[in-house]
């Protein structure tokens, strides 16, 4: 059991600035005090301990303040992509059992559209800068959560893509962040005067987790609404940015301006995950003298899994390193044996980093459970000092931009056109995003569709990430004696193209 995380940090670190979003700034004991005027008025909407808040928030002050409202108020955030369409959104919602939607100006259109008729609509605008507090009926007095947290109790509920084609809600619990704060600080340190800028979206588990990390170190979250290089490379100066979060398209895009090896030299740590790094990227980045850290993580283990310190990505470009302090890491052959050092095999990971379980399937829960291992689909090996080596992401992800994105469910809305016989959906490599998500269509007889046309289709039902950005058109696609599609050689056939 362990304190209020935040109402703890407000008292022993009161005037450490903890949180800076452009001009503005809050030391812990202003960002607690936000934080209880928000929790009350969430409170008086009748948001209470156990409930499902799903939030549709771009990075903001507004959205870190709700992350800590909801779990002093014992409530479950949902973070949403807000990136998707409002069909994948309401599937999310509903599928997460929600009670309220957070949503901000700059989300509003997209919140009213959203087809959950159980929702409770709030506005985060209203709630953070309305004058007085709102007025309390004797029946609604807010009960805020003020005694021991249980580590056991699920803080959020975060989408990650299923190999089925439908999204799972990895629950995360309190204990999760906990671990993961402090066994990446064994890791890589923890500095009184670190700065962590967060160019990663709240809504994804990378961010989310830097917010209780920041909380927990009692360092300065330095936030920023959506990736701009040069204005990265701006933050890091005039803020003096000690570590940063970054995928492989991110850093490509800030190698990319010219000085910036020199802006980007100057951090202590640039923890680069989310997709595999290109040999190339590595090698840019290592002669320009970058401090990288690469990791290894996932949503289900509320991030990092292994990571390699700077060094140690020097010394074996590529190997993301032994996995994290209390996290256990093997590789299982198919028959689901122990594999030697050497040889690859699927990565299997346990410890208290471990989620609870996918919400609303029981099934993969008790699959899930901390005391168990989580079978990633991912495949690799640990070499001979036991540093772990990913060689490929789950067998048919496709990482774009950071992105995951699973063929079936891309396949499933092409399948929807009534032109569209057959689709594969792959990744092909991209210098820039790493990959992109292409698709090869066999089309209904006399059929006249088009690439365009099926491209502007998805558009309607797909989050722009992962729209086909390329289409073939196929007699028949590739296939083996048993009927399984051949995605290598889809792959290799929109490479041609």
């Amino acid at each position: 059991m362990l304190g209020d995380w935040l109402k703890q940090r407000a008292h022993n670190s009161p005037d450490q600035i903890g949180l800076v979003f452009e001009d503005q700034a809050w030391d812990y004991r202003a960002l607690n005090s936000q934080v209880d005027l928000l929790a009350e008025r969430l409170a008086t909407a009748g948001v209470r301990t156990g409930k499902h808040a799903a939030a549709l928030l771009p990075n903001s002050p507004g959205a870190v303040f709700l992350v800590h409202a909801l779990a002093r108020l014992g409530a479950v955030i949902v973070p949403l992509n807000i990136r998707l369409t409002t069909a994948e959104l309401a599937w999310q919602a509903n599928r997460a059992n929600c009670d309220f939607l957070v949503y901000s100006i700059h989300t509003q259109q997209a919140a009213t559209q959203i087809d959950a008729p159980k929702l409770v609509r709030l506005q985060l605008d209203e709630l953070t800068s309305l004058p007085d507090p709102l007025p309390i009926r004797e029946d609604k007095t807010p009960q805020l959560i003020t005694d021991a947290w249980n580590l056991d109790r699920i803080q959020a509920i975060v989408f990650t893509s299923g190999t089925t084609g439908k999204p799972k809600g990895a629950q995360l619990t309190f204990g999760n962040h906990f671990h993961s704060a402090v066994s990446s600080a064994f890791r890589l340190g923890i500095d009184p005067s670190d700065r962590w800028l967060a160019t990663l979206p709240l809504f994804h588990v990378g961010g989310l987790a830097i917010i209780f990390r920041c909380c927990l170190y009692g360092i300065t979250l330095v936030l920023q609404d959506g990736f701009d290089p040069r204005a990265v490379l701006e933050v890091i100066t005039a803020q003096n940015i000690t570590l940063v979060s970054l995928v492989p398209t991110m850093l490509h895009r800030l190698l990319d301006l010219p000085g910036s090896s020199a802006v980007l030299a100057r951090l202590r740590c640039i923890l680069l995950g989310g997709a595999p790094a290109s040999k190339a990227l590595l090698e840019r980045s290592l002669a320009a003298n970058l401090n990288l850290a690469l990791t290894y993580g996932m949503t289900e283990t509320a991030s990092q899994i292994a990571t390699a310190t700077p060094d140690e990505t020097r010394r074996k470009p590529g190997s993301v390193g032994k996995p994290l302090l209390f996290c256990q890491v093997r590789i299982l052959g198919e028959a689901g044996e122990a594999l030697p050092n050497g040889q690859v095999g699927q990565i299997a990971v346990s410890g208290p980093i471990l989620m609870a379980g996918y919400y609303g399937n029981e099934v993969k829960s008790e699959q899930s459970r901390p005391t168990q291992e989580l079978l990633t689909g991912d495949l690799g090996f640990l070499d001979v000092e036991d540093d772990l080596w990913v060689t490929q992401r789950r067998a048919d992800l496709i990482v774009s931009g950071g992105e995951n994105v699973y063929p079936a469910e891309i396949e499933a809305v092409l399948l929807l056109h009534p032109q569209v016989k057959s689709a594969c959906v792959v990744g092909i490599e991209h210098p820039e995003w790493g990959q992109q998500v292409a698709a090869a269509i066999v089309k209904q007889p006399d059929a006249s569709l088009t690439e365009g046309e099926l491209i502007a289709f998805c558009r309607q039902k797909l989050a722009g990430y992962k729209v086909p950005r390329q289409v073939i058109f196929l007699s028949q696609l590739p296939q083996t004696e048993t009927g399984k599609i051949i995605r290598q050689q889809v792959a290799a056939l929109l490479d041609e193209k």
